[in-house]
C-alpha cells in the first residue's frame, strides 16, 4: 500500500474522558501504548473539548467542522442529510479509499444509500458474543459484591466477565485485514473505527480489570458537597435513585470504566502494529479522539447528560501523529482546542480543500510547536428550547412499568421537563467556565480553585467582571457561527422567466444560442448584451 497522500487513520472510542489517560496524571489508569504514542510519536492535547456532550451531535460537529447550532444537529435524532457533506465524503471525492466500521451516529439511516455514499467500504461486524466461560475466584468475588448493582438497570453496570466478548475486537480485526490487504493499493487509505468502548454498559473482563489499582483512584465529585449544579444533574439523580450505592460499589464501576479504556489502549496498539507491518505507519496521519466523556460516578451519576458541561463530559482525549515527513513536537500541549479543529487538521494533512465553509482551525502549528495556540476560548452546547419537543428523547409511552426498566429511563424522564432539559452553552478560557442558560440559571466555575466544579459562583460579586467578559465573547462567537453560507450561489430566476425577460430583444436568429446561454446559467446582463450585439 503506497500513496502520494498520507493515509488518514481515525480511531474513535466512545465516551472516553480525558483523565482516563495515564499520561494526563491518572495513576489508576492503564494506557501504556497511548502514553508512549503521545510522548514519543505525536501530540496529546490536554485541553481538547467536544462541542456537544452526547454522541450524534458531537460526531456531526467534528466530522463537518460545524458547530451543533449551525445546522440544527443538536440531538440524537437529527443526523446529516443528502445535501450535507462530511469528512469521509470529502476525502472519498478527493481520491481516498474510505473504510469504516458499521457504527454510524452521523448520517440519516432512513435515506437509502446515504451512508454508503460517504464510504467505499463499510464493515458491518458481529454483534457482541454473549457466550460465557467458566468463572474464576477473582470474578466470583467481584460479582458477589456487585450483584445488587448489576440488577439495577439504571447503574449501567454488568457483572465482570472471565473473558471479554466485544464487537470492538471484530471491528479491529476487520480494520487490520484492510490495512494489510488493501482493495486499491494506489489510493491512500482513510480508515475510521468507531469503537463502542468505554461506552456503557460498564463491563469488562478479568484481564483488564486486574490492570486497575483501586487504591489509586482519586475522590469522586460528590453532589452532596456541591452547590448550584444544573437542574438536569438533580433530575437524573432523582429519577435514577442511586443514593443507596456505597463508595465501594462506585469504586468498582469506576475501575471497570478504566478497564474498558485499558482494552481500547490495546486495540489502538493493534492498529498501529498493523500499520507498521504494512509499511504504512510512517506515511499515516493518526488521530485518536473521543466524542465525549462519562460521569463515571461523579455527582452520583453514570454515563452522560445532554446539557451539562462538566470537564468529565466535554474534556476529551485528542492525540495526533502526523506523517513522518511532517514536523512534530512530541508530548502534551496545553493549548485550547475544539474537536471541530480535528476536521480542519485532517483536511490540512490530506491536502484537500473543503467544499464548504467550516469553523475548524488546523492544529498543524501546535503539532509543530506545542506552545503555540489557535484559540482563546472553547465552546460546547446542548439541550433544547421549551417548544422543541422533537429534541427530547422522552415519549409518554415510555412511562410504563416495562419501559421504566430501560437503563436510559431516568435520563429520558429528566428530558420530559423543559426546565431541566433547557438549552445551555459553555465557554471556557482555560481557567474560568461560564454556562449560559435561557432561564437565567447560569453557572460559573473557577477550575483553578475548584477543579471538580463543585461550587457554582455565578452570584459571586468578585467574579462579575470575568462573567461579563465571557458573556460578551459568547455573543461574539454566536454571531460569527450562527450559520454557514453555501459556496454555490442560487439563481433568482428560472429559465423560463429569463427567456420572458430577453425574448423581446432577442433576434430570431439568436434564439437557439440564447436558450443555450440561459440553460448554462450565464448572468442575465451577459445574455442581454449578447442579444443587443449586432
Amino acid at each position: 500500500m503506497t500513496s502520494k497522500k498520507p493515509n488518514i487513520i481515525i480511531l474513535n472510542p466512545d465516551e472516553m474522558r480525558l483523565d482516563t489517560l495515564s499520561h494526563m496524571g491518572n495513576e489508576a489508569s492503564y494506557t501504556p501504548f497511548l502514553d508512549d504514542f503521545a510522548l514519543n510519536e505525536g501530540v496529546s492535547f490536554s485541553n481538547a473539548f467536544c462541542q456537544n456532550p452526547v454522541c450524534v451531535p458531537s460526531r456531526c460537529s467534528f466530522l463537518t467542522g460545524l458547530y451543533p447550532h449551525t445546522r440544527g444537529h443538536r440531538t440524537m435524532s437529527h443526523l446529516l442529510q443528502e445535501n450535507e457533506t462530511s469528512l469521509f465524503k470529502e476525502l472519498k471525492d478527493a481520491g481516498y479509499y474510505v473504510w469504516m466500521n458499521g457504527r454510524n451516529d452521523l448520517l440519516a439511516g432512513q435515506v437509502p444509500g446515504l451512508i454508503e455514499s460517504h464510504a467505499d467500504e463499510i464493515y458491518y461486524g458481529k454483534n457482541k458474543d454473549v457466550s460465557h466461560t467458566e468463572t474464576s475466584p477473582y470474578v466470583e468475588e467481584i460479582n458477589a459484591k456487585m450483584e445488587k448493582v448489576a440488577a439495577d438497570p439504571y447503574t449501567h453496570y454488568e457483572l465482570l466477565e472471565t473473558e471479554l466478548h466485544s464487537s470492538d475486537t471484530s471491528d479491529t480485526d476487520a480494520a487490520i485485514e484492510r490495512i494489510l490487504n488493501p482493495i486499491d493499493a494506489d489510493k491512500p487509505l482513510c480508515l475510521f473505527i468507531g469503537w463502542m468502548n468505554p461506552h456503557v454498559p460498564y463491563v469488562t473482563s478479568e484481564k483488564y480489570r486486574r490492570l486497575i489499582d483501586d487504591t489509586k483512584l482519586t475522590k469522586r465529585a460528590l453532589l452532596e458537597e456541591s452547590t448550584g449544579k444544573s437542574l438536569m444533574i438533580h433530575a437524573i439523580n432523582k429519577w435514577a435513585g442511586l443514593d443507596y450505592m456505597t463508595e465501594e460499589e462506585w469504586t468498582e464501576i469506576r475501575a471497570t470504566y478504566l478497564a474498558q479504556c485499558a482494552y481500547i489502549d490495546e486495540q489502538f496498539n493493534r492498529i498501529c502494529d498493523a500499520l507498521k507491518e504494512a509499511g504504512e505507519y510512517d506515511n499515516s496521519a493518526i488521530f485518536f479522539l473521543s466524542d465525549h466523556g462519562d460521569f463515571a460516578g461523579d455527582f452520583g451519576l453514570p454515563e452522560k447528560a445532554q446539557n451539562t458541561f462538566e470537564h468529565s463530559l466535554v474534556n476529551v482525549p485528542l492525540l495526533i501523529k502526523p506523517p513522518k515527513t511532517e514536523d512534530v513536537d512530541q508530548g502534551v500541549s496545553e493549548s485550547l482546542v475544539e474537536l471541530i479543529d480535528f476536521y480542519a487538521t485532517v483536511m490540512d494533512y490530506a491536502g484537500v480543500e473543503p467544499s464548504e465553509d467550516h469553523f475548524g482551525k488546523s492544529l498543524r502549528p501546535i503539532i509543530e510547536e506545542r506552545s503555540k495556540t489557535v484559540r482563546d476560548y472553547v465552546f460546547s452546547e446542548g439541550g433544547r428550547n421549551p417548544y422543541e419537543t422533537q429534541a427530547s428523547e422522552w415519549l409518554e409511552s415510555d412511562n410504563t412499568e416495562r419501559n421504566r426498566k430501560n437503563a436510559y429511563w431516568p435520563k429520558k424522564r429528566a428530558q420530559s421537563d423543559p426546565e431541566s432539559h433547557e438549552k445551555g452553552t459553555m465557554i471556557f478560557d482555560g481557567r474560568y467556565k461560564y454556562i449560559k442558560r435561557a432561564s437565567g440559571l447560569d453557572e460559573f466555575y473557577d477550575l483553578k480553585e475548584d477543579p471538580q466544579e463543585l461550587h457554582n459562583r455565578i452570584a459571586d460579586p468578585d467574579l462579575k467582571e470575568y462573567i461579563l467578559a465571557l458573556q460578551m465573547e459568547m455573543l461574539d462567537w454566536y454571531q460569527k457561527t450562527a450559520d454557514a453560507i453555501p459556496r454555490q450561489k442560487d439563481r433568482r430566476f428560472s429559465n423560463q422567466r429569463v427567456w420572458d425577460m430577453v425574448s423581446t430583444i432577442c433576434p430570431p436568429d439568436k434564439e437557439e444560442k440564447v436558450r443555450e446561454m440561459i440553460a448554462s446559467g450565464l448572468p442575465l446582463a451577459q445574455i442581454m448584451t449578447f442579444c443587443k450585439t449586432t
